[in-house]
C-alpha cells in the first residue's frame, strides 16, 4: 500500500503540472475569443474537407465565418443522418476526412425523440478529455484536499451494441473512463469495467460494494444530482448485504455477473476488510442508516449538474452528503463539451472556445429560419440564446435545441448557464412556461414553505378552464392545509417569473394550479420505462419537471401508477 501511494503522488504531482500548464493556457486564449473561435472554426473544417459532405457543400478551411454561413444554413439532425448512416454501415468519408478517425456512437436519448448516433471521432475525443481536464485541475486547485483522496464515478457503457460497420455504440463516458492516464485510474473507486454491467441493481450494487470498501473518498461525481440521491438511498437499503461483503472479501450478486467482468473485478473483490466493516457497522449502529456523509468523512466535493431540471434536486442531497460545495460540470451533451465552470456554487461556465465553433440565435427567433445568428462575441449579458455547434466530428451548425444564459465575460469569452432545453416549453394559451422556471418557482416554493415534494413534473391539461397539474408521489406526506398552500406558492411564483402566465391566470384562461396525486413508485417505474429506450442511460437520465405534452398526466397514472 505505501508503494502504491508513492506511486501516485509522484504520478499525481507531475500528472496535475501537465494538467494545469494546459488549463492555464486555455484560460489565456479566452482573451481573444473572436481570433480563437476562426481558428477552430478552420482547423474542423480542414479535418473533414476531403469527406463526401464537406465537398457537396463546398466547405474546407479557405472558409471565412461568412463563407461558411452562407453556404450552410442551420441544421437539425435530419440533415446529417443520410450521411451518419453511410458512416454506420463503415462508409467513414461520407462525413469524416481521412485523418479524423472514427472511435464509436454515442447515443442521444432525447425525451420526446427517439435515439440519434452521434459520431465520436478522436480529435473530437481529444478536445473532450481536454475539456475535461481544464475542468479537473481547476477543481483540484480550489480543493487541495482532494489529492490525497479518491473519486467515486459512475459511467456507462461505451460498447453497447455495434453497428453494422463494426462501430461501437453506448456512452462517451463510458470510452473516457478505458482510455484513462494510468496514473489517474489509481484514484477511482470504481474501475472501468462496472460501467459494462447491464443489469441497473447490479452496477449500482457492484460500485457501491467497491467504493463504500474505501474510506478515503473526497469527490463524487456524476451527471445528475438524482442519481447522487438515489446512490445514497440504496446504499442504506442495502446496508446490510454490503457491510457483509465487504467483511467476507465477497459481492452478492456476484453469479448473475458476466464471468469476463467478474474476473476483472475479483481481486478487488476478494480483500477481506473487516476493520473496515467494523467502521460501517459502529455508524448504523451510531445513526440508524448509512449515509455517504459518514462514511466518507473526508467528502470534499460533489460534481454534478446544477443547471436546468437538474438543479430542483441539489436540496435534498443535504441529508445524505451534508453541507458540501457542488461544482457543476458544465454544459455537455452527446454532440459537445460546451462550457467549462470556473468556481463551485453555480451552472455558468466559461464557453469551451477550442473544442467546437459556436453561433447563436436569441431564443424568441427559429434557429432554423432565421438569418439572426451570432458568434460568441456578439453575445451581450443577459440575454437567452439556442446554442449552435460545429464540432470535430462532422456536426456542423447543429441546432442542439439548449437554451443558454449570456451572465457575462471571462476576459472577452462569454460565460453561459444553462436553463432549459427548448423542445420544454408549454404553451397552452400563449404562456409560454419554461423548465427553468418551473425549477425555480418550486424550488423557492419549498425554501419558503419548508416543505419538501421530491420528484415532481408539471403538465398542462385541457379542460373548462384549462390548467396545469403537478404531479407528485405521496401527497398524504403533507397536510390537508400544507399541500394547498404550497399548490398556491407555486403558483404564486410562476405568475411573478412569467408575466403571460400570470395575464392568463388573472384573466381566468388558466385555471390555477392543481394536484394530481401519484402512488409511490411511479416515478421510479415511469424513469425505468425511459431508459429502456435505445441510449438510455442511468447516470445521464435526467427527469423531467415540465412535460409540455398535452394531458400526458393521463397516461402516467395509467401506464406507471399502480
Amino acid at each position: 500500500m505505501h508503494a502504491l501511494y508513492l506511486l501516485r503522488a509522484a504520478g499525481g504531482t507531475f500528472t496535475r503540472r501537465r494538467y494545469r500548464r494546459a488549463a492555464h493556457a486555455f484560460l489565456a486564449q479566452t482573451q481573444d475569443c473572436c481570433q480563437v473561435q476562426r481558428q477552430t472554426l478552420r482547423r474542423i473544417l480542414r479535418l473533414n474537407a476531403d469527406s463526401d459532405f464537406s465537398r457537396e457543400w463546398k466547405l474546407d478551411d479557405s472558409c471565412t465565418i461568412e463563407d461558411f454561413q452562407s453556404r450552410f444554413p442551420v441544421s437539425d439532425y435530419e440533415r446529417f443522418r443520410p450521411y451518419i448512416d453511410r458512416v454506420k454501415n463503415g462508409e467513414t468519408s461520407a462525413l469524416l476526412g481521412p485523418d479524423n478517425r472514427l472511435l464509436m456512437f454515442t447515443l442521444s436519448s432525447g425525451t420526446t425523440s427517439d435515439s440519434k448516433f452521434i459520431p465520436i471521432t478522436e480529435p473530437f475525443l481529444k478536445d473532450y478529455r481536454q475539456g475535461w481536464q481544464n475542468w479537473g485541475i481547476l477543481a483540484y486547485d480550489d480543493f487541495p484536499t482532494l489529492k490525497y483522496q479518491n473519486i467515486v464515478q459512475l459511467s456507462s457503457n461505451f460498447d453497447k451494441f455495434r453497428t453494422p460497420g463494426g462501430t461501437p455504440c453506448g456512452n462517451i463516458s463510458g470510452l473516457v473512463a478505458a482510455m484513462q492516464n494510468p496514473v489517474v485510474k489509481l484514484l477511482y473507486t470504481v474501475p472501468s469495467e462496472v460501467s459494462q454491467i447491464d443489469q441497473a441493481h447490479l452496477k449500482y450494487y457492484t460500485a457501491l460494494r467497491l467504493s463504500l470498501a474505501d474510506r478515503h473518498v473526497g469527490m463524487i461525481t456524476t451527471a445528475n444530482p438524482s442519481t447522487l440521491l438515489h446512490l445514497a438511498q440504496f446504499t442504506d437499503q442495502h446496508r446490510e448485504s454490503l457491510v457483509r461483503d465487504i467483511a467476507d472479501g465477497t459481492l452478492t450478486g456476484a453469479d448473475e455477473l458476466d464471468q469476463t467482468i467478474y474476473q476483472k473485478l475479483k481481486p478487488r473483490l476478494q480483500r477481506k476488510q473487516k476493520q473496515r466493516a467494523r467502521e460501517l457497522e459502529s455508524i448504523i449502529e451510531r445513526t440508524g442508516h448509512l449515509y455517504p456523509r459518514d462514511f466518507w468523512p473526508g467528502l470534499s466535493l460533489l460534481a454534478v449538474w446544477m443547471g436546468g431540471s437538474a438543479g430542483a434536486y441539489l436540496s435534498q442531497l443535504t441529508p445524505y452528503y451534508g453541507e458540501l460545495p457542488i461544482r457543476d460540470h458544465g454544459l455537455s451533451a452527446s454532440e459537445g463539451r460546451m462550457t467549462i465552470p470556473l468556481e463551485s456554487g453555480t451552472s455558468t461556465g466559461v464557453l469551451d472556445i477550442t473544442s467546437h465553433f459556436f453561433e447563436f440565435v436569441p431564443e424568441d427567433e427559429d434557429p432554423l429560419t432565421t438569418t439572426n445568428v451570432l458568434t460568441a462575441d456578439q453575445l451581450q449579458s443577459g440575454q437567452n440564446y439556442f446554442i449552435l455547434l460545429t464540432t470535430p466530428s462532422g456536426l456542423y451548425r447543429y441546432h442542439i435545441c439548449d437554451v443558454v444564459r449570456c451572465t457575462g465575460f471571462y476576459q472577452s469569452t462569454p460565460l453561459l448557464e444553462f436553463l432549459h432545453k427548448g423542445a420544454h416549453i408549454s404553451n397552452l394559451t400563449g404562456e409560454k412556461i419554461t423548465e427553468s422556471q418551473v425549477v425555480d418557482s418550486v424550488r423557492q416554493a419549498v425554501q419558503t414553505t419548508s416543505l419538501e415534494i421530491g420528484q415532481y413534473s408539471l403538465i398542462p391539461k385541457w379542460d373548462e378552464p384549462p390548467h396545469y397539474q403537478l404531479l407528485i408521489e405521496e401527497p398524504s406526506a403533507l397536510s390537508a392545509t400544507e399541500l394547498p398552500a404550497l399548490l398556491n406558492q407555486i403558483d404564486a411564483l410562476l405568475q411573478r417569473t412569467n408575466c403571460e402566465y400570470e395575464e392568463k391566470r388573472q384573466s381566468g384562461r388558466l385555471a390555477p394550479l392543481q394536484l394530481c396525486p401519484l402512488a409511490k413508485g411511479t416515478w421510479q417505474r415511469f424513469a425505468q420505462e425511459r431508459q429502456k429506450k435505445l441510449g438510455g442511460s442511468i447516470e445521464q437520465y435526467k427527469h423531467p419537471c415540465l412535460i409540455p405534452e398535452l394531458d400526458y398526466a393521463a397516461q402516467i397514472l395509467d401506464r406507471f401508477s399502480d
